[in-house]
């Protein structure tokens, strides 16, 4: 596949379903319901979102609910696969988006070695990614194409913009760049090589400060940034054929001047 067609399917993968919603007032951040519902057959907004029909031999990402450590939480397991658990939302004030993992296996036995800013590794034991409404006219010509393309692909208009918060099994953490297959999708890693295993970890991001700071080149300073349109929660190993197995719990938007996780 062209890297221009596998740059379209990227996007597809990871915004299906996060459509556009036409120009509003921005509301406050609606709450993200609990990724693991409190019992079984109890509705939930999260849904499973894995690669375009014709990318089908890729397995897809696991996501189990279940109890580990004595806390309910989202099991995401990997084998050469990729998926992502994606929670829509309508056009609302990016604040800062709080939340706790835990990972028991970093990426492992594959037959690359994982590698967030090459094509042959982009693969991530866990990610928490933020999606924009950014402005299609900020974004370079050739990116726009690609972006346009996938929008055919999935039959959806995505987003222009995708800030992911990547926990990285190669590298300590601390890296930053953009996705190696598009630019539409940037990446802070939070944690890495040398952070413990099998203990959660809190984090909480200005999802507004990181997308300005990862988008400087297409963003005004002072400018305000775009709604925010969709969360998701993703791993993925069909690049290097690793095995990875991680947790996810408490996803929430934080109120202004609220206490840290």
């Amino acid at each position: 596949m062209t890297g221009i067609l596998r740059s379209a399917w990227l996007l597809a993968a990871f915004s299906l379903g996060a459509t556009a919603i036409a120009a509003q007032e921005l509301s406050p951040p609606s709450p993200l319901s609990p990724l693991s519902p409190p019992h079984a057959g109890a509705p939930t907004t999260w849904r499973f979102v894995g690669l375009p029909p014709s990318k089908a031999a890729i397995p897809v990402t696991r996501f189990e609910w279940a109890t580990h450590q004595g806390e309910r939480a989202l099991k995401v397991s990997t084998a050469s696969s990729y998926g992502t658990w994606v929670h829509d939302l309508p056009q609302v004030k990016p604040t800062k988006l709080q939340w706790r993992w835990l990972l028991d296996l970093p990426l492992t036995g594959g037959h690359r070695v994982p590698d967030l800013l090459s094509k042959n590794g982009d693969d991530a034991a866990l990610k928490v990614c933020v999606l924009f409404e950014h402005a299609l006219d900020r974004v370079p010509f050739v990116e726009r194409t690609v972006l346009r393309l996938a929008s055919r692909v999935s039959g959806e208009d995505l987003p222009a913009a995708t800030v992911c918060y990547v926990w990285d099994s190669a590298q300590a953490a601390g890296l930053q760049g953009a996705n190696p297959y598009s630019r539409r999708v940037r990446f802070i890693s939070l944690q890495g090589l040398g952070s413990p295993l099998g203990q959660w970890q809190s984090e909480a991001r200005d999802v507004a400060q990181d997308f300005a700071r990862l988008f400087a080149d297409e963003w005004s300073p002072g400018a305000e940034p775009p709604s925010v349109r969709a969360v998701l929660i993703g791993a993925d190993s069909d690049n290097t054929g690793a095995r990875s197995v991680g947790w996810v719990q408490s996803v929430q938007w934080r109120p202004n001047g609220g206490p840290e996780p």
